[in-house]
């Protein structure tokens, strides 16, 4: 095998690589003598098969078969001999003019390799870099209105005379329609609503009081402007309501009886419960916030060439989701007042952005001998397997047999392991910070690996 370096130009190289029709010739002899004494061909004895017979019959489709497997092998041993680490799998160059001629073994092999190189780096000390934990302090009285919430969710209700009032629990049955026909997902035989909890589309709920059990009324309403079904927003239906049941509210009681209708057993072990849970929310949305922190201070931290075809793979990714995520709003880029050429640059940027990140906490994590074990990965198809009821199977058919997908559960997994380990030596200082603050969107969430 001969290897020739054509093109070296930043992380970019192309090799060219030859191997001669004299190598070709002598592994297709050893094929067709392996293969002597394996086939059996009528008129033949076992291991008797001619030689020349054996290439005529099957000569063409064995050096394709070894063409094939000595492009991945020569390709591989190329890489290794030169100690490089490419990007991506290298782009193999075969000149269909000469594949004919190599098949009948009258030409060399011969094929130009293209890649990309990871670049090389130097990690920083990530002791220096310092992080700022928002931490939000949860008051006695946000417990204690989740728990009226939840009493509210569960409060008893007693049939009654007379007329609806507000609070009262009206059960109906209603049939929504637009232009006098009826709209999907606007009907519901057994509804219930509760005259005040603003459940329903604004305006409906005040047109129940004073209605009484065994009334039918039509009701007229405005949906809003932003409302999520787009065929609806701003679009003015009515409802034809059949009045089931009147019910009043009975008394809340936020006692140990409360809790123990729930599950627990005192009031307090309700209230540490619920206090448990909004920490988990907030924590999760803390830790969030300082994963962006941290990855905003690596991309400032860290100038390098990319592998260009790492982020044009990458930017395809993320400009396929852009434009999925339009036609599904029934958007065009001059309603967002934005220009296409303009907005494909600004993803691009942050398809970079993902690369690098991407390209500097995978060193750590190898630097650092950072691992996902099986159990982790295993316990991450099961979450995804949950969310196909139904389908479980053919979820799991899928990922067994595709590395590629199973490689997409530990990536994310590996990648916040690769975060707390960069947390774990960081400089963090707690910040006391309201609801408000921690739970404020920043403006590119995109920008994220």
């Amino acid at each position: 095998m001969q290897v020739t370096e054509t093109l070296a130009e930043g992380l970019k190289r192309e090799l060219k690589v030859v191997i001669p029709a004299s190598d070709l010739a002598s592994r297709l002899d050893s094929y067709i003598e392996d293969l002597k004494g394996k086939v059996q061909i009528k008129g033949f004895r076992p291991g008797k098969v001619p030689t020349a017979h054996l290439k005529r019959m099957y000569g063409r489709q064995a050096m394709a078969e070894l063409v094939n497997n000595l492009i991945q092998e020569t390709t591989q041993k190329a890489i290794d001999d030169r100690n490089e680490k490419p990007a991506l799998q290298p782009d193999i160059d075969l000149p269909d003019d000469d594949a004919e001629a190599i098949l009948d073994g009258k030409a060399d092999l011969a094929f130009k390799m293209s890649y990309d190189l990871l670049p090389e780096f130097e990690l920083i000390d990530f002791s220096s870099v310092e992080l700022e934990r928002p931490v939000v302090e949860i008051p006695e009285e946000e417990i204690d209105e989740q728990i009226r919430r939840i009493a509210e969710s569960n409060r008893p209700f007693t049939t009654k005379e007379g007329a609806a009032e507000e609070g009262d629990r009206v059960s109906m049955s209603y049939v929504g329609k637009l232009d006098g026909e009826a709209f999907e997902g606007g009907s519901d035989e057994n509804g219930q609503l509760v005259i005040g909890s603003k459940m329903f589309i604004p305006g409906f709920e005040e047109q129940l009081v004073g209605l009484k059990a065994g009334d039918e009324k039509t009701i007229a309403v405005t949906f809003p402007e932003d409302y999520p079904a787009t065929h609806l927003a701003g679009k003015e239906v009515t409802f034809d309501i059949a009045v089931k049941e009147i019910a009043s509210p009975g008394e809340l009681v936020l006692d140990d009886e409360f809790a123990k209708g729930l599950g627990l057993e005192t009031l307090e072990a309700l209230k540490g419960v619920i206090r448990g849970q909004a920490e988990s929310q907030y924590g999760a949305m803390t830790r969030q916030k300082m994963k962006r922190q941290l990855l905003d201070k690596l991309d400032e931290a860290y100038s390098f060439d990319l592998p260009q075809k790492l982020v044009e793979t990458e930017f395809e990714g993320v400009w396929r989701q852009v434009l999925a995520d339009m036609q599904r709003a029934g958007k065009t880029f001059e309603d967002e007042g934005a220009n296409e050429e303009e907005s494909k640059a600004e993803y691009r940027k942050i398809a970079e952005r993902r690369v690098r990140l991407g390209l500097v906490l995978s060193e750590v994590g190898e630097k650092n001998d950072v691992q996902v074990t099986d159990d982790e990965v295993q316990r991450a198809l099961y979450d995804r397997v949950r969310q196909y009821p139904g389908n479980e199977k053919q979820v799991f058919d899928f990922f067994r047999s595709n590395p590629q997908a199973l490689a997409g559960l530990r990536a994310p997994i590996y990648e916040e392991k690769v975060v707390d380990y960069i947390f774990s030596i960081a400089k963090v200082t707690d910040k006391t910070v309201t609801k408000e603050e921690l739970m404020a969107d920043d403006e590119d969430d995109q920008a994220e690996v």
